[in-house]
């Protein structure tokens, strides 16, 4: 059995101005810009929602701009597998996550636990 549950959006931006585009989703959402100290996060500006609302991040991106939703799982492999019998395809693995898509083209990923109330309000699969 695994757990996994809708954890961040995603608001990716094809722009040279990542501030400008995470200044823009700052204001038009009311939440305030939270900068990483992680080097590898240098792409990334989190808008910093309260800690049991979902998360929500702005992505500097080289393809075309469009929203995208994150899975968060405990057993990123049988999440992934989970979604594949459900029609999902695998494009690419990034670090430790999975970019996936849908039987309907829609790009999500699958990722590690992300938020501390997550053991208490995912869901609960079968294993295979």
């Amino acid at each position: 059995m695994h757990k996994s549950r809708l954890a961040v959006f995603i608001i990716d931006c094809q722009t040279d101005d990542l501030e400008g585009a995470a200044t823009f989703w700052s204001q038009a959402l009311g939440y305030k810009i939270r900068h990483s100290a992680h080097p590898e996060d240098s792409g990334y500006r989190l808008l910093d929602t309260p800690s049991d609302e979902m998360h929500i991040e702005v992505q500097q991106v080289s393809h075309p701009s469009r929203v995208h939703l994150d899975i968060e799982a405990d057993d990123i492999e049988a999440e992934v597998q989970r979604l594949e019998k459900l029609g999902a395809k695998r494009v690419s693995q990034v670090q430790t996550w999975w970019v996936m898509e849908a039987p309907t083209g829609q790009r999500f990923c699958v990722v590690q636990q992300q938020r501390s109330d997550f053991a208490e309000n995912a869901n609960s699969w079968p294993g295979a």
